[in-house]
């Protein structure tokens, strides 16, 4: 079964472990979530909990919306996820908090990575380059080189590395694990570094 909750990532730092090694570390902020729905295979065909955090402004809320949030009793929300195959018995309106989670427990996170715009194959694909040329150097050091043969096979194959649109994907990052946890100020903080910018959203699953 998958738990989950969603958090906010907030930035990174480093803690020393007991023989005394750096560990970089990742701090994400996780407020309450509120279950906004709960969804049955009876009636939706999957089970899964809607989970909501993070208030935001009812001038910035549809109507439909406010209404959704009203059956929860709860204010209007930024950010809503479902988690399928919740096995916490819970009710509409109900709050899932860090209790969820363990220190040393291992997790998975869900993210977007940074965008990075148009870029060349150097940066996107890890080509070297031809370096400097023997009469010094030239306008061609960055490029791909050759796309496909002029006779044969005269076109470009499918799926042939170029240059383009790099990051802002939807990555999953298994096997992190909870260092520590503070309950009392909604943070929780994971070895290694994580997808995204700060501020970010970020969903932490149980392996």
């Amino acid at each position: 079964m998958m738990k989950g909750i969603i958090g906010k990532k907030i930035g990174m730092t480093s803690i020393f472990a007991t023989d005394g090694k750096q560990i970089a570390c990742t701090i994400i902020e996780v407020k309450p979530n509120v279950v906004t729905q709960v969804k049955t295979k009876e009636v939706d065909g999957y089970s899964a909990l809607q989970l909501a955090t993070l208030d935001k402004k009812e001038k910035h809320t549809t109507k439909s919306e406010l209404n959704h949030y009203s059956k929860a009793n709860t204010s209007p929300k930024k950010f809503v996820k479902e988690f399928r195959n919740f096995d916490l018995n819970k009710s509409i309106g109900d709050n899932i908090t860090l209790d969820l989670f363990s220190e040393g427990e291992k997790i998975e996170i869900v993210a977007t990575t940074k965008g990075k715009g148009f870029q060349g194959v150097v940066k996107r694909h890890g080509f070297s380059g031809v370096g400097e040329a023997t009469h010094g150097q030239h306008d061609r050091s960055r490029a791909p080189g050759s796309l496909g043969g002029s006779s044969y096979p005269s076109r470009v194959f499918k799926g042939l590395r170029m240059a383009g649109r790099m990051g802002g994907d939807r990555v999953k990052m298994k096997g992190l694990k909870i260092v520590k946890i503070f309950p009392e100020k909604d943070l929780i903080i994971i070895s290694g570094s994580i997808p995204g910018h700060n501020e970010s959203i970020v969903l932490i699953q149980k392996q």
